[in-house]
């Protein structure tokens, strides 16, 4: 690979194994998947970057509860997790864990370089915390939240410990700097906004050890004294890179990775953006890293109007998960995620009713029809051997104007993350053929003989049309769009980088054999009792 290629790099939180996969961490790796394909395709060098968070209190309560060690707890749900990767197929890079030694001796390096820089320091700490979120509350924000957490409504606890803290009121004035230098240093706009808020309230120094429970990477040289879960966890997007590494130490990490930082996106839920938008960029600029280019804190799923709990019957997890597989397949899946998904400011609805309309809508009547119609007037009218392009149009479907401009919609969109802006590109291409069709009626031009050059002219438009978009779409539909190239005749190899080259018109050879197949996305009514 040319050392002059750009990089492009992206990455999940990583997974707290105290919990079970469920529709919040498909969702987010659905993001940074389609983000990663999509870049590849476009020529760029990537890496794509998800794993576990296996330190902390939690951790170490279930596994005394499930009569296991701490490790053998996190090897177990970190296998699940890994298995989840290879169900939704997800194309991710590496898969980091927070146990691994990689890890952990980088993590110690960091907090060494810290202590001797003054920006760990040892003292007292007295104040709430929040368990769920491994989370030092301050007395002000605990009376505001009536003294539970903000997330999971449970209780704040009251703590009394000695702890190392991290001065994370000496960055103050260098994030406020950052925040103004680079507003889409935090995305969405409300997501930073709330940030400024936060610095607007001041920032208070935060222990980075506990004493209180001992599954965690200890202090070098202060063994009771365990990092706190987040500087921890937050870490692992540079100990992947191999950033906390010596020269020589290429058994941990291949040498080359470090080129990959900084990221430019770290896509996480709401929830923990305090962490990835004020602690993070002052630790690194603690270290004297450079900083992310953008933290996008997505929002929450809710389901059939309503918040998910289990004891509502409405989470979406694993085995509900594989059930909209098993109906409408993968590719339908990721791209209700991707559509319709809560990349904004606000909640959304993952509802049966509404999945079942935009795969009825977009995937069946639009883009599966389509092609199925394109293909089969091929089929009929020229001997299924594409016809030439000759040199018939039809005014307003300047064809080589408006898949450019296709194109540069999606790939500017992909850049900004706004995955449904630019699915709405591609898919547009496909409407526009529709309309095409409605507006030419290539049937009927078949029942006059005078014009079977104009047939052939549009029914080479069509399918062309359709080649372009099949190569923007593939990012989020993989295993339909590649059955869409067997069907066009194509044979395409996104991992060759060469997406703009293939999206220039006219890249369909006349003469090429297409196949009728099976609907991609047959049209799908609910059973009737």
């Amino acid at each position: 690979m040319s050392a002059s290629r750009r990089t492009f790099y992206i990455t999940t939180p990583i997974y707290y194994v105290n919990d079970r996969p469920h529709i919040g961490h498909s969702y987010t790796t659905t993001v940074c998947d389609v983000a990663a394909r999509f870049h590849r395709f476009l020529g760029l060098d990537v890496f794509f970057l998800t794993g576990t968070d296996e330190h902390g209190i939690k951790v170490e309560k279930s596994a005394a509860e499930q009569g296991v060690t701490p490790q053998e707890l996190a090897n177990k749900n970190a296998a699940q997790f890994q298995s989840v990767l290879r169900m939704l197929d997800f194309t991710n890079d590496d898969f980091i864990r927070t146990t691994e030694r990689r890890h952990t001796l980088q993590v110690e390096r960091f907090v060494q370089r810290l202590i001797a820089s003054g920006d760990i320091y040892l003292g007292q700490y007295e104040g709430w915390y929040d368990e769920g979120q491994e989370e030092f509350v301050p007395d002000t924000r605990a009376k505001d939240q009536d003294y539970k957490s903000a997330v999971s409504g449970k209780p704040l606890v009251r703590m009394q410990e000695q702890n190392y803290f991290f001065r994370l009121s000496a960055y103050q004035q260098r994030l406020e700097q950052l925040y103004n230098d680079q507003p889409e240093f935090v995305r969405p706009e409300a997501r930073r906004n709330e940030m400024l808020g936060r610095l607007r309230d001041g920032l208070q120094d935060v222990p980075v050890t506990r004493t209180s429970f001992s599954w965690g990477i200890p202090i070098p040289g202060q063994d009771k004294h365990v990092l706190w879960v987040w500087l921890d966890a937050l870490s692992n997007y540079i100990t992947t890179l191999g950033l906390g590494l010596q020269p020589g130490e290429t058994d941990l990490v291949p040498r080359d990775r470090a080129r990959f930082w900084p990221a430019d996106y770290h896509v996480i839920g709401k929830e923990i953006l305090f962490f990835h938008a004020i602690f993070w960029p002052a630790m690194l600029m603690a270290l004297d890293l450079p900083l992310p280019r953008c933290v996008y804190a997505h929002s929450f799923w809710i389901s059939e109007g309503r918040k998910m709990s289990k004891s509502l019957g409405n989470f979406i997890d694993l085995p509900t998960i594989q059930g909209y597989i098993d109906s409408f397949s993968l590719d339908a899946f990721r791209w209700f995620l991707i559509t319709q998904g809560p990349l904004g400011s606000t909640d959304t609805d993952f509802a049966r009713a509404k999945f079942i309309d935009v795969y009825n809508s977009d995937l069946a009547n639009t883009l599966g029809n389509s092609l199925s119609r394109v293909v089969n007037m091929i089929g009929k009218y020229f001997d299924g051997k594409v016809p030439g392009p000759g040199s018939y149009t039809v005014e307003g479907f300047d064809w080589p104007t408006i898949t450019q401009g296709a194109v540069d919609r999606m790939v500017a969109a992909m850049g900004r993350l706004e995955l449904s802006e630019a699915m709405d590109a591609a898919l547009g291409l496909v409407r526009q053929v529709d309309a095409f069709i409605d507006a030419t009626r290539p049937f009927t031009m078949a029942k006059d003989e005078t014009k079977r050059d104009e047939l052939a002219a549009v029914l080479y438009q069509c399918a062309e049309t359709l080649r372009i978009a099949s190569v923007l779409l593939w990012c989020a539909l993989p295993n339909k769009i590649e059955l869409a190239w067997q069907m066009l005749g194509q044979s395409v190899d996104p991992s060759a980088g060469n997406l703009r080259a293939l999206c220039a018109w006219g890249g369909l050879k006349p003469g090429t054999a297409v196949t009728k197949g099976d609907a991609l996305f047959p049209r799908y009514a609910e059973p009737t009792a």
